[in-house]
């Protein structure tokens, strides 16, 4: 059986933009859906709605693959699963190991999704003596003292990192070091890497931080449309003449930016200052 030691997917060769390449698995997702649905064609309207892009784009990145569909019929969905697969290079075996066996680490490894998508768990490796040869998924885990040996004996070339933020840069560089050219990150840090390495992060926080950001934006929105924030009262007073007398830039600029102006103006003005809070 090929290993990811010796086959690398083609997409680069090819000249695939990298766009195009994170919409392919989108486009997998959906098509094995309709494959197990047991549905034979698919329009590019139908698959677009399904992946969450629009049609044209959709349409834009399978030219890349020599897939064209055909008018009135669509698209093979069989042919279509196995033609985005083998681009990606799901059709060979891809040997993994797990660095980090806390709770995501052991998480990840119970994910049954792996090997129905072209990934083999090789080895689950974490540095704590304790959990050397305790059963995790149905495999022992191994200690980070094999790793190096771990890595050539299974042709990896795939890691990933669910370690904590203060030893992911160290694993990175002992995993590179043994050969894997490509790494998915879920510690909250960013990696430091040579050319070469691929390395894909996943931050949990940050996904939700944003989630907040768009939720606060809701919640101001909605607040501002019933008149019955703040900023909409302050601005509805000075609008119709029933506020306290000061202009209406004053009446709607929050404590924190008043602040923030007062500072800069007995600094000199914005211009070249450094804040005195960064953001995080």
């Amino acid at each position: 059986m090929a290993t990811g030691r010796t086959h690398r997917p083609a997409t680069r060769s090819r000249g695939i933009p990298e766009a195009t390449v994170a919409r392919l698995p989108l486009y997998l997702r959906a098509l094995t859906a309709l494959s197990e649905r047991s549905v034979p064609t698919v329009s590019s309207e139908e698959l677009a709605t399904a992946a969450g892009v629009n049609s044209a784009k959709l349409r834009k990145d399978f030219s890349y693959l020599g897939s064209y569909g055909t008018r009135g019929v669509g698209y093979d969905v069989e042919y279509l699963v196995y033609q985005i697969s083998r681009e990606l290079g799901l059709t060979q075996d891809w040997p993994v190991v797990i660095v980090g066996i806390g709770n995501l680490g052991a998480a990840l490894a119970n994910y049954g999704g792996f090997a129905s998508r072209g990934f083999r768990v090789a080895a689950l490796i974490d540095a704590d003596p304790a959990m050397a040869g305790k059963p995790v998924a149905g495999m022992p885990v191994q200690h980070t003292d094999d790793l190096e040996k771990i890595i050539e004996e299974n042709g990896v070339s795939i890691g990933v990192i669910a370690t904590p933020a203060g030893a992911a840069q160290q694993v990175s560089e002992r995993l590179i070091a043994a050969g894997v050219t490509s790494i998915l990150n879920f510690a909250p840090t960013v990696l430091s890497v040579p050319d070469g390495v691929d390395v894909r992060k996943v931050d949990l926080s940050i996904e939700l931080q944003i989630l907040a950001f768009h939720e606060q934006r809701k919640a101001g929105e909605e607040a501002a449309a019933a008149g019955t924030g703040p900023v909409a009262e302050a601005a509805a007073g000075a609008g119709t003449g029933t506020g306290t007398g000061a202009a209406p830039a004053a009446a709607v600029e929050p404590p924190a930016g008043r602040a923030a102006a007062a500072a800069a103006a007995r600094k000199g003005g914005p211009e070249g200052d450094v804040p005195a809070v960064m953001p995080a």
